[in-house]
């Protein structure tokens, strides 16, 4: 039985034709990602598509290159697989994959330029400030106070975060999220509920209220920890949690975010919504909240799967347009 909320439109498995479920990648994500791809591959499998998992490393092409390939589902989360590289590779050989292009995927990996666009349309998001240097800690105390959450720009999965309340932890928080080959950054620490919305083929999903008895959510409330819970649904009155899901397709459309994703933010004590960040390539584990939102929704994970895998059929010929 299909959800309200997407009807296929493909019902032959072989219209699919072979398809190569990328996982794996060389970031700091590829355990994740490995296990995503593994859940998608059975996915595809069980509804008779011709589908093959390939765990890829720095240099996707060449795996896919070994057999020929009709479309790619792609799972690699994080940096090379996420950020457009993988993207701009499919479509130098003419390979349509599923997910938004190369543009939103390199500005939605980096935190940063996605904060500059929405602050450009005018959408909400938390103050920050740069940390280059050392001499950046004292500026940013200045601009932002206690407490903070110290990011790596372009890392995915919390890794690399810490949080501040002091500059001796600002510091070390600072010296931690510049060991990851990217730009670090202090953002001001918003105190209220995690929220999470789902997105699949432009229809927003019902939201997820993030509970963790952690300092934030961090990598291992995300995957590891037995005692963060997932609300869904989330306990907002009807007309709010329309407000936030009407808040996450445009925060998506300033990106360019299309065919799936998943937009992360808070709402402090006010009430009031601030914009995080975008994942579109989100987590598809036991764990993950795509999936968890879609299956509140009436649609099985079987059903997400193949109905990610369509918005790849039609996107090639539209992004070489």
């Amino acid at each position: 039985m299909e959800s309200r909320l997407v009807r296929r439109q493909v019902h032959d498995p072989a219209a699919f034709g072979k398809v190569a479920v990328v996982m794996g990648g060389a970031a700091a994500e590829r355990e994740i990602s490995l296990i995503s791809g593994q859940a998608v591959l059975a996915a595809l499998l069980r509804q008779e598509i011709d589908a093959v998992g390939i765990d890829v490393d720095e240099h996707p092409l060449d795996a896919l290159q070994k057999d020929r390939y009709d479309r790619v589902f792609n799972v690699v989360h994080g940096r090379g697989g996420e950020d457009g590289v993988l993207q701009g590779a499919l479509e130098a050989v003419g390979l349509p994959y599923t997910g938004s292009g190369v543009l939103a995927s390199a500005l939605s990996m980096d935190k940063l330029r996605t904060k500059l666009c929405w602050l450009g349309a005018g959408l909400p998001t938390p103050g920050w400030q740069m940390i280059g240097t050392a001499a950046d800690i004292d500026r940013c105390i200045e601009t932002l106070g206690f407490p903070v959450i110290v990011k790596p720009a372009q890392e995915g999965s919390s890794i690399g975060m810490s949080r501040a309340e002091n500059k001796d932890e600002l510091t070390e928080a600072w010296m931690k999220a510049s060991q990851y080959d990217c730009a670090a950054f202090a953002e001001a620490w918003v105190s209220g509920a995690e929220y999470t919305v789902g997105m699949l083929d432009q229809a927003p999903l019902p939201l997820i209220r993030l509970e963790t008895p952690h300092v934030f959510y961090d990598f291992d409330a995300k995957y590891r920890a037995e005692t963060t819970l997932y609300h869904c649904p989330c306990g907002l009155p009807a007309e709010q949690e329309r407000a936030l899901q009407a808040l996450a397709l445009e925060a998506c459309r300033v990106i360019g975010v299309s065919g799936w994703g998943r937009v992360d933010l808070l709402l402090d004590a006010e009430r009031r919504p601030w914009l995080i960040e975008v994942n579109t390539v989100p987590g598809m584990t036991d764990h993950s909240l795509v999936p968890l939102a879609a299956r509140v929704a009436g649609i099985g994970f079987d059903q997400l799967v193949w109905c990610i895998l369509e918005t790849s059929l039609d996107k090639s010929p539209r992004r070489r347009q």
